[in-house]
């Protein structure tokens, strides 16, 4: 039976299977202000997997170390792409990119994402607000990239397994531009 609140299911790749994950949902959400949100919504063994704690909410580097939320948003018909990773943590990373992995060192993010995450029993809730300030300017739609890194105890590869609405490439790689799988209109806040 679908889910009307999580419209969006995030697949495993392959070659990382990870029995403690149940399910790996997501949505994105265009808000009045022009800025997005993204929700992610994990079910699985919460003792097996690991969760980093909560800290200051800043920016740091190398969130997809462990357990990190991310989103990748292009436009249609440019190379350039930004990359947001979101940690249960509260921490954040936002890179900018001119081509396929090609870093713009000159971006820099205006405002900060606003993450709420909440662990239950059994579930793990992410909530990421994106500003529009953030966004790549001047765009009617948008090529969105939906993804996540999880870290568990007893993974098949001792730790990490790689989520994405599409895996185009015999390894993980959100980058992949084939990965960017959800078109989504920006006026009107309709896929």
């Amino acid at each position: 039976m679908p889910n009307d609140d999580y419209p969006l299911t995030l697949l495993c790749h392959p070659a990382t299977p990870a029995p403690v994950v149940r399910t790996l949902e997501a949505r994105v959400a265009f808000r009045p202000d022009g800025g997005i949100t993204f929700a992610y919504r994990l079910r699985g063994d919460m003792v097996r997997l690991l969760v980093p704690p909560e800290q200051s909410p800043q920016r740091t580097d190398l969130l997809w170390e462990h357990t990190c939320f991310e989103a990748f948003i292009a436009v249609p018909g440019d190379t350039g792409y930004r990359e947001f990773n979101f940690s249960p943590s509260g921490q954040w990373a936002a890179y900018a990119f001119s081509n396929y992995r090609q870093r713009d060192e000159s971006f820099e993010l205006i405002d900060a994402p606003r993450i709420t995450a909440r662990l239950f029993a059994g579930r793990l809730e992410l909530d990421a607000h994106i500003s529009p300030a953030d966004l790549p300017p001047g765009a009617s739609r948008f090529l969105i990239g939906l993804s996540a890194v999880i870290e568990a105890a007893d993974t098949v590869d001792g730790s990490h397994s790689y989520w994405a609405l599409r895996h185009p490439a015999a390894r993980p790689d959100f980058h992949h531009r084939d990965a960017f799988a959800l078109e989504h209109a920006v006026a009107d806040g309709k896929e």
